[in-house]
């Protein structure tokens, strides 16, 4: 099962797509963006249950928050009895524009089965100013320096995207970062 979402633009969103596993050597890869802006809070996620041996998850949640817009990770997997040798990775990035805006995570893991093998990371970082001034001090102005700091922070998602989904991702995100969308 694969899930790729991007979620931008609206005022309020609650996505978390559901794989359930039941085959052996069953795999899910969940992938999403999500863009929270002024007035808006992007509350996605994945739930995955894993119910049978050898099966493999990727969950990779990738959020972006600026002029105080709230972005939240809500994932849930469960590990079954008999999900024997299973393998899950979890990564939850989230990057804050400025000191208005939000990110939360809030991941489940529950694992009935030791033989598992449980990889989660998260973090959250923002644009500092030290940052920004290095840019200026290369002749970039803000805005371009913001763009660039972004598309660094998605290049991951970006380059695992057929080529016309990742064109089309950028430009949303650049429409976002000008505050032309929402």
């Amino acid at each position: 099962m694969e899930w790729v979402g991007g979620n931008l633009g609206s005022g309020v969103t609650m996505l978390y797509p559901a794989s359930i596993l039941v085959g052996q050597g069953a795999r899910a890869d969940h992938l999403s963006v999500a863009f929270a802006g002024q007035n808006q809070n992007q509350d996605t996620g994945a739930k995955v249950f894993l119910n049978a041996p050898n099966q493999k998850v990727k969950i990779v949640s990738k959020s972006i928050s600026k002029d105080g817009g709230i972005a939240t990770y809500r994932g849930i997997v469960k590990v079954g009895k008999v999900a024997k040798n299973a393998v899950i990775n979890v990564e939850c990035d989230a990057l804050m524009m400025d000191d208005k805006s939000v990110s939360d995570t809030i991941p489940i893991i529950e694992c009935a089965n030791e033989t598992a093998s449980i990889t989660h990371e998260a973090s959250a970082g923002k644009v500092s100013e030290e940052v920004l001034l290095y840019f200026a001090r290369c002749g970039i102005d803000e805005e371009t320096a913001k763009g660039m700091v972004v598309n660094g922070f998605l290049d991951e998602v970006v380059r695992t995207l057929p080529l016309e989904y990742a064109g089309e991702l950028n430009r949303l995100i650049e429409l976002e970062m000008e505050g032309s969308v929402g």
